[in-house]
């Protein structure tokens, strides 16, 4: 009689590792180029002058100075990052 052995169970194995998002460089804090800002899931944070936004909806400052969170519009924000020193 062909059968297949018993594969057993596990009720562990389900839980995915922590991604560490959030904000990472809070406004007036000064910033050197290429230092991620935020990390999020979409566009929480809209991209603002001096910084990028990668693949994965990562910020990231394009040059080093001071970060400044905005309104992007009536909803949105979004994160800049101006030369010059944190006042």
């Amino acid at each position: 009689m062909a059968h297949k052995k018993a594969g057993g169970s596990s009720k562990n194995g389900r839980e995915s590792n922590p991604k560490m998002r959030g904000v990472k460089r809070y406004g007036g804090q000064k910033v050197n180029a290429g230092e991620i800002l935020v990390r999020q899931v979409g566009t929480r944070f809209h991209p603002g002058r001096n910084v990028g936004l990668g693949r994965d909806f990562t910020l990231y400052a394009m040059i080093e100075g001071v970060v400044t969170f905005e309104r992007f519009d009536r909803k949105r924000k979004q994160v800049s990052v101006y030369p010059g020193t944190a006042a």
